[in-house]
């Protein structure tokens, strides 16, 4: 058992937005499968369609997509997080974004009905035209929409940072100013693939993000950067595959991980993750969990 921002999970794995998180079906199915919490998919003021395909590419080593926040917005999605909480009790995670504090907001009271167990806002996707990361690099702009949730709502409010900056960790400070109980990193790399038969780009969308096994090392300097500079939690996301990975974030920082592109590959992820934790804690004479966060720090 571990806690974060008050909610109790089993375990710390946690599904990541954006991964079987569009039906409270699917949340529910990752639930049962031994995740600690689970995210759902990002969920706007407007209903939006996404970038044309091909939105996702395999590239072997990790996956770059272009979705573009396809969403029903949050009148139609209130149904499904209802659904996720009568047919599971782990914590359930609403991912939201807006292009300004006011839509953030919006948002987050559309959704209160739902009785979602917090908020992530989602401050990072790196390929949706005036959201996400557009307004993720503007500290001022963090700090104010979190500051606008925050005093909208009576629930956790964790942040989702983009690594798309010369230097996270004064975005994460923002959140924290701005009243953040977590901060949530990282979201994708900013990245892009062409054919060379032709010479188009691959995505229909031209560039998207980079996620899986590639971005690893760059999630675990944001969590050990941000881990040295702020007073609240992170949870650790970016290539998280195996319990080795994530115990890595953890002596980075992490309190907890999220796992996303892992998914594809094995839905039964989080229960050997989460395992493999315990014994490596068990086997090394750890006592808790809280013996692993920020270890690395230790070691200079």
């Amino acid at each position: 058992m571990i806690e974060i921002t008050g909610l109790k999970l089993k375990n710390p794995t946690i599904l990541a937005a954006g991964i079987m998180g569009t039906t409270g079906a699917s949340l529910v199915r990752v639930a049962n499968t031994g995740a600690g919490a689970v995210v759902t998919k990002s969920i706007g003021p407007q209903p939006k369609e996404g970038h044309k395909n091909p939105s996702m590419i395999n590239l072997g080593y990790g996956f770059l997509n272009a979705m573009g926040l396809p969403n029903p917005s949050y009148p139609d999605f209130s149904g499904e997080l209802e659904n996720a909480r009568k047919n599971t009790d782990v914590p359930i995670i609403a991912s939201i974004f807006g292009g300004n504090a006011a839509e953030f907001v919006q948002v987050a009271e559309g959704l209160r009905e739902s009785k979602p167990h917090a908020y992530e806002l989602n401050v990072s996707c790196p390929h949706a035209q005036g959201y996400g990361a557009t307004i993720g690099c503007d500290a001022c702009a963090v700090e104010e929409i979190t500051a606008a949730v925050c005093d909208a709502v009576d629930i956790p409010v964790w942040v989702k940072l983009t690594p798309n900056v010369n230097d996270i960790a004064p975005i994460g400070q923002a959140a924290q100013r701005g009243g953040a109980d977590a901060i949530v990193a990282i979201n994708t790399l900013k990245g892009m693939a062409i054919d060379i038969h032709s010479g188009y780009p691959i995505l229909g969308n031209r560039f998207g993000g980079l996620s899986g096994k590639a971005v690893k090392p760059v999630a675990v300097k944001c969590v050990y950067d941000l881990y040295a500079a702020l007073d609240i939690p992170i949870i650790g996301v970016g290539g998280i595959s195996t319990w080795e990975d994530a115990v890595e974030m953890m002596m980075a920082g992490a309190s907890a991980v999220q796992v996303g592109s892992a998914v594809y590959d094995d839905l039964n992820v989080f229960p050997s993750i989460a395992d493999g934790i315990d014994k490596f804690i068990t086997e090394k004479g750890y006592k808790s969990y809280a013996d692993i966060i920020g270890l690395a720090h230790e070691r200079n």
